[in-house]
């Protein structure tokens, strides 16, 4: 048995809230939408190597049986950037709600925490040095 294409499904109440986050703020590009282009439930986007799928939690529960809880910091996105500052700023004063102001941590790594628009968590890391 092999597994491959691992990919995050990040589950939402609100579809092109989520969409202009992930595309428009963090430059994730749209690579495929289900069921139809013209009424998706599921669009994935790719950044650097790595595919997200960002799915409506109505969907979950219908298709899969799936009591999706957006929002509930059950997992976190993690994007190394190379000034965590400046990207915090901009991506605070696009709207998105800050959770974590930018922060030295252990490692010689400076750290933020922003929200999505469902309250999910997104890290953004880069080196001090």
């Amino acid at each position: 048995m092999t597994f491959s294409s691992p990919m995050v499904n990040i589950y939402t109440r609100d579809l092109p809230a989520a969409l202009a986050f992930y595309g428009g703020l963090l430059g994730f590009a749209e690579t495929f939408r289900a069921p139809d282009p013209d009424a998706s439930e599921h669009v994935e986007l790719r950044l650097d190597g790595v595919t997200i799928a960002v799915s409506t939690a109505e969907a979950a529960e219908r298709v899969h049986g799936l009591p999706a809880s957006p929002g509930s910091h059950g997992f976190e996105l993690v994007l190394w950037t190379d000034d965590v500052d400046t990207a915090y700023d901009a991506l605070v004063a696009a709207g998105a709600p800050g959770h974590a102001p930018p922060h030295d941590t252990g490692n010689d790594n400076r750290n933020a925490v922003v929200t999505d628009p469902d309250g999910n968590l997104v890290e953004l890391v880069m080196k001090r040095s």
